[in-house]
């Protein structure tokens, strides 16, 4: 007899959404010129406001996810949601910038405020573990409006040559092109637990009981096997040898999240949500195996078209003066807007400029002594590594191989031609 075939139930076609649409967090289809309509949240949250009532964490956080779900802008095939952290740099920095502006006793309290309050936000969402784009909308957006005041007040004064603007173009564009190649992929290591054969769930037990040496479930020789199915080639022999030989070292190797081992040297993000290979640390972006070059390199094109920069504003506003003592000494600098604005553009950037170059000089150590940012912050912790400097250096002694063969080894980042030695010892 022949199989009987069954009908398959066709299901109903959903209406494709205009530019004004989208489906909100509800799973319902909504109008971006309802976004003012139920609001009983809000509603409530502003009664207990006007009658000095405190409102609860739980309300506003329905608020917050409100807002977040209905910001949104006119988009192909349905509004697309804008992300909320975006929006306060573009709103806030050309209002604080132009304030201290006003007086010199202004700038400074402004100038002084802005690091403390991103800090504060930075731990702020680092506690919480969240995903911002605060920082990276920030970033860029001030390189876009310090370019922007340097061609409105500065440039128009005549004393900025076409070279000298040529060069500082070519540098913003080299700033964002490094940006752009360092938020590509930091080296994630996948999940492969859609392949047929995997870590059995006896091995996945044993490794995440806390302090069990040895069990039954473990065996050297099937570790071996599994791990192979999971992980690259150029990793296959120095963790073998590893979940072989020490069944703790191996539990501590071993992502519950991810549900993979980790090869040496990889952790997982808390922020991004997924192990990352060699990993340094996060900011605006992962930074690991695959992107560190790129983030190294952005930080220094960032540093020389600052500094030039810097130099080319304080001789067009400051004339006759060298730039240091421009810096801290430039009488009539407040007689009018424009170089008052631009005198604070100038001071706003000598502290970013500053914040960056430390960062910068703490990579080059680091690299120096092939270590990582989690590696030293964890050997901090343990009292594992060895202090140099007052702290500035930090030398966990496990991966350094001397001066010139750890540059070799960064230059060679990414490339997965073969593994280190020095890096499978674990």
């Amino acid at each position: 007899m022949k199989p009987v075939k069954k009908k398959k139930t066709e299901e109903p076609e959903l209406e494709p959404l205009c530019c004004c649409e989208y489906i909100d967090q509800n799973g319902e289809k909504n109008h971006m010129a309802a976004c003012l309509c139920d609001c009983q949240d809000l509603d409530e949250g502003c009664d207990r406001w006007l009658t000095c009532k405190s409102v609860q964490p739980e309300t506003c956080e329905r608020i917050m996810d409100t807002i977040s779900d209905r910001l949104r802008i006119p988009w192909l095939r349905g509004a697309k949601k804008v992300n909320i952290s975006i929006i306060p740099p573009l709103v806030l920095l050309p209002v604080f910038l132009h304030v201290a502006s006003w007086h010199f006793l202004l700038g400074v309290v402004v100038l002084t405020s802005l690091p403390v309050l991103a800090l504060w936000y930075y731990y702020l969402t680092h506690r919480r573990k969240e995903q911002t784009l605060f920082f990276l909308s920030l970033g860029l957006f001030s390189l876009g409006y310090m370019y922007y005041v340097f061609l409105r007040e500065v440039v128009p004064k005549g004393h900025v040559g076409p070279t000298q603007l040529a060069v500082l173009t070519c540098g913003l564009f080299l700033i964002l092109f490094a940006l752009y190649r360092a938020k590509k992929n930091p080296g994630y290591l996948n999940n492969s637990a859609s392949n047929d054969k995997s870590i059995s769930s006896s091995q996945i037990e044993c490794l995440n009981k806390k302090g069990q040496e040895q069990t039954k479930g473990f065996p050297g020789a099937d570790a071996s096997r599994s791990l192979n199915n999971r992980m690259p080639k150029d990793e296959l022999a120095g963790s073998s040898r590893m979940v072989a030989g020490s069944p703790t070292k191996a539990k501590e190797d071993w992502c519950a999240k991810c549900q993979l081992v980790r090869p040496a040297r990889a952790w997982h993000c808390r922020i991004c949500g997924i192990c990352v290979r060699r990993m340094d640390h996060h900011c605006v972006c992962c930074v690991g195996e695959s992107n560190h070059q790129a983030f190294i390199l952005a930080l220094l094109i960032f540093l020389l078209t600052s500094v030039y920069g810097i130099m080319l504003t304080l001789d067009t506003i400051c004339r006759d003066r060298s730039v240091f003592i421009a810096l801290f000494y430039c009488p009539g600098v407040y007689a009018n807007h424009s170089s008052a604005l631009s005198f604070t553009c100038v001071w706003y950037c000598v502290i970013i400029t500053a914040g960056m170059a430390y960062i910068f000089l703490i990579q080059l150590i680091n690299i120096s002594y092939n270590v990582t940012e989690r590696e030293v912050q964890q050997a901090l912790r343990q009292k594992t590594g060895r202090r140099l400097l007052c702290g500035l250096i930090v030398d966990t002694g496990q991966y350094n191989r001397g001066f010139l063969r750890n540059w070799h080894q960064f230059s060679t980042l990414g490339t997965h031609s073969c593994p280190h030695p020095a890096e499978d010892i674990v």
